[in-house]
């Protein structure tokens, strides 16, 4: 008896570990300081919109830097930079299905 209510708690303390692991989905929202002016990402409609691996695509959630960091050759070239990666992904989908952002150029997602 005293193995099953054991199992009984170790199994229910694991579970609402994975429930809360589950719940973090990140920042509602993401701030980038770049040289043309902020870039606010909204982290929480595009989870709206896409899956996850669309953009952590490396099936981490560590930071786009720590792979795109402008040095790492597992990388195709035109890729290895952060900015480089953004301005890939994110331009491409929002001439899709954001054209009323990508019909502004940079000032789109570039504010100062």
């Amino acid at each position: 008896m005293k193995k099953i209510l054991v199992l009984f708690v170790v199994a229910l303390f694991v579970g609402t570990a994975i429930i809360a692991v589950a719940e973090d989905r990140g920042a509602a929202q993401v701030k980038y300081e770049t040289k043309l002016g902020t870039v606010t990402f909204e982290h929480a409609a595009h989870q709206e919109r896409t899956d996850c691996v669309t953009c952590h695509h490396s099936g981490t959630y560590d930071p786009c830097m720590s792979c795109h960091d402008g040095k790492n050759d597992k990388i195709p070239e035109k890729m290895r930079k952060v900015k480089d990666a953004y301005h890939k992904n994110c331009k491409e989908c929002h001439k899709e299905k954001a054209p009323e952002v990508d019909g502004k150029k940079c000032k789109g997602c570039h504010v100062k």
